[in-house]
């Protein structure tokens, strides 16, 4: 089920690529997917963090994800899934909106913030590497969001707040 969700996230992500560098959009599940894999062997949540971003940039929906990979897999991709915010919340400014994000995945289930959590870990140092303007606003909302996934694996909880330390480190010493 695993190499399946990995070969349908690829196929859906196509030729996108990652913001700041050249690299195929899929690299990014993948390492979240092995992240999720160091402090968990549910198949469901490894499949889920190979899908998190699909139903959000791509046109593949929960249904499709629900009819391919079960209700457990399509109930974490949608725990997942900030889109639905983005709609209701669309009068509101980025960080009145991000505000409403950290409140709904606060409420997500131990299996979404655990693979939340692997996200941010592999978000945070590539944006601030990358993009040193957008990471001042980034890395404040990511500090808020990690606090916000208590709950989540431990382990994962104290690497994200690490990055997150480290991000902030990097940017206030490069002022």
């Amino acid at each position: 089920m695993e190499e399946e969700a990995l070969k349908f996230a690829a196929k859906a992500h196509g030729d996108q690529k990652r913001k700041y560098t050249d690299e195929l959009y899929i690299e990014h599940p993948k390492r979240v997917a092995e992240i999720v894999r160091s402090v968990s062997l549910s198949p469901e949540m490894i499949c889920a963090a190979y899908l998190h971003d699909v139903v959000e940039d791509t046109p593949v929906s929960l249904e499709e994800i629900k009819n391919k990979f079960g209700g457990a897999v399509a109930r974490l991709v949608e725990e997942l899934t900030d889109e639905y915010v983005k709609e209701k919340y669309q009068h509101l400014n980025r960080r009145r909106r991000k505000d409403k994000e950290v409140e709904r995945q606060a409420k997500m289930s131990p299996e979404a913030k655990t693979i939340k959590l692997a996200d941010v870990i592999d978000n945070t140092m590539d944006i601030v590497r990358n993009n040193k303007g957008f990471a001042r606003k980034y890395v404040p909302e990511m500090d808020a969001l990690t606090e916000a996934l208590q709950g989540g694996n431990e382990k994962l909880l104290e690497r994200a707040r690490e990055e997150v330390r480290k991000g902030k480190m990097l940017l206030k010493n490069t002022r």
